[in-house]
């Protein structure tokens, strides 16, 4: 099993998805960025590179440091099922083929169709083929100046 397969299948059990996986090119530092749905803390970072560390040297995974993070506020969707957990959302997309003369844009996710994610810009709705994205990812919603 490669590093990917492993983290597929042991990051859920401890409660987790798997959001990204980045590795130096000669290997030496992986970054792991997981996700939940009540969100990421320092101590689930820390519980789960805890949890790796002795994993990876069971798995004989050769690597000098290992990161484990939060895929932070602007998050990539890079799965069918993030675009449908996200509805409401606004996301950026980059697609491989322009659609209408437009090869990047901002969009509110409305969800999945199939293969298809819906989104709604300038009040039109929209589906896009899930194999036309070359990259999503979310756009932080910043409120400045609220109180409760």
């Amino acid at each position: 099993m490669n590093i990917g397969e492993i983290l597929a299948h042991t990051l859920p059990a401890l409660g987790f998805e798997l959001v990204d996986l980045e590795m130096s090119p000669k290997g030496r530092t992986i970054r792991v960025f997981i996700d939940a749905p009540d969100g990421v803390t320092v101590d689930d970072c820390a519980r789960v590179s805890h949890h790796l560390t002795h994993l990876f040297m069971v798995e004989n995974i050769d690597y000098d440091r290992l990161e484990v993070s939060s895929p932070g506020l602007d998050r990539p969707l890079k799965k069918l099922a993030d675009f449908d957990r996200f509805q409401g959302e606004e996301a950026q997309f980059v697609l491989r083929k322009p659609i209408a003369g437009v090869g990047k844009m901002k969009a509110l996710l409305r969800g999945v169709d199939g293969n298809q994610i819906l989104v709604e810009r300038n009040g039109e709705t929209t589906a896009i083929d899930f194999s036309q994205i070359e990259r999503a990812k979310l756009v932080p919603r910043i409120e400045w100046g609220k109180t409760k």
